[in-house]
């Protein structure tokens, strides 16, 4: 996965994510909207409106910590979530 950063302040990152799509990035977007910092997450991926976007763009503001910690947070979160998945995935296969 090859991210760019578009922007990044104090409280807000803009990001892009090559590569992706709407599956991925509904997953990300709910684990950074259940991390305690992030005020908002959203992406965008809309190439007919966005002058041939093809690689979605994602918007992070936090209550001020720096968003990349919280982007780093999200991802963790993401990790714990299909590891769970996949313990109840083999727990349910091997019954």
């Amino acid at each position: 996965m090859e991210l760019r950063v578009i922007d990044k302040t104090d409280e807000e990152l803009r990001i892009e994510v090559a590569g992706e799509d709407h599956t991925f990035m509904n997953v990300l977007k709910g684990a950074l909207l259940e991390t305690e910092s992030v005020v908002a997450a959203t992406y965008d991926m809309n190439p007919e409106q966005s002058g041939g976007q093809t690689d979605p763009v994602l918007t992070i503001k936090t209550d001020g910590t720096d968003p990349l910690d919280a982007l780093g947070d999200a991802a963790g979160l993401v990790q714990t979530q299909m590891g769970t998945l996949r313990d109840a995935y083999e727990s349910a296969a091997g019954a």
